[in-house]
């Protein structure tokens, strides 16, 4: 069974992912509305019927990553 360990792992995390896909309209109905988030965890940009939404918490989060992996090397 040892070579086949990277494939069992790889079934579990997509079972786990299924049932996150599954369980997620469920739980968008227990959430609270996304106009109540704060800014730093969702924007959303609207305009003339265009929107964007992003996270600038991701997005820092994103940018310290890659420059910690630059600083590393």
């Amino acid at each position: 069974m040892e070579p086949y360990r990277e494939f069992t792992a790889l079934g579990w995390f997509l079972i786990v992912l299924g049932l996150l896909f599954v369980a997620l309209p469920y739980v968008a109905r227990m959430v609270p509305s996304v106009e109540k988030l704060p800014w730093f965890i969702l924007w959303v940009y609207r305009r003339d019927g265009f929107y964007f939404a992003t996270s600038p918490l991701l997005i820092l989060l994103s940018v310290l990553s890659m420059v910690w992996s630059y600083l590393r090397r």
